[in-house]
């Protein structure tokens, strides 16, 4: 019989939270998943208190929904909640690009521009994910906003389930736009355009969107 792992002395809500937020981003939980303390602090060899810590640190961070006194669960969205939020990263995003692509270096282009052609060159769906959400991510990174940037980051913590769906649905032509517009992306921000790189996020993040709304079962 396998023991559970020994409690491990020290260990702190926030390296819980950093153990389960790559669990749930990678898809170990699915949407709706129940998530119980007790099941948690055996996993982690933790004691219920971090457990507790972490899972107000992930519903912070909008990967957990909690109830008082009913518990936590894996967050999830309806088709009408997951256009809603893509509505709203249609319109943030691009302001936040604007506000980082001053600010990104010779190597930080670099890099995005590295990560497009992995992107280009995998068709490990998994390995999509977390290439495009550096790029992202990335290529905001320049921005130094109190409130925009953490809120681009929950908005696509809360849709990362739906993006992997996405990713899943495309067929040939969908991939070769989707890595189309990551290389216009990047030629934008090496020539400080600003209104072409929010112009192709814009167009980007609006095609999910568009293909999510078509496919309702997603959201069964």
């Amino acid at each position: 019989m396998t023991q559970p792992p020994p409690v491990r002395d020290g260990i702190t809500g926030a390296r819980v939270a950093d153990e389960l937020r790559e669990a749930i981003l990678t898809g170990g939980y699915p949407p709706g998943t129940r998530l119980r303390q007790e099941a948690l602090a055996e996993r982690y060899g933790a004691s219920r208190v971090p457990v507790r810590e972490a899972l107000r640190i992930l519903e912070a961070d909008g990967l957990v929904t909690t109830v008082a006194n009913a518990g936590a669960w894996i967050a999830s969205l309806s088709l009408d909640e997951c256009v809603e939020l893509y509505q709203v990263r249609e319109r943030i995003e691009p302001l936040l690009l604007r506000y980082s692509l001053p600010h990104l270096d010779d190597l930080s282009v670099q890099r995005l521009a590295e990560l497009a052609e992995q992107m280009r060159r995998t068709s490990d769906v998994e390995q999509f994910l977390a290439l495009d959400r550096e790029f992202h991510l990335g290529s905001y990174a320049g921005a130094g906003t109190f409130f925009l940037g953490p809120t681009v980051e929950r908005l696509w913590n809360t849709t990362q389930h739906y993006r992997r769906a996405f990713t899943r649905l495309l067929d040939d032509d969908s991939h070769r736009i989707v890595h189309d517009e990551h290389h216009m992306l990047v030629a934008a921000i090496r020539d400080q355009d600003s209104e072409e790189a929010e112009r192709v996020l814009l167009g980007h993040i609006r095609r999910t969107r568009r293909q999510l709304a078509r496919h309702p079962e997603v959201f069964d």
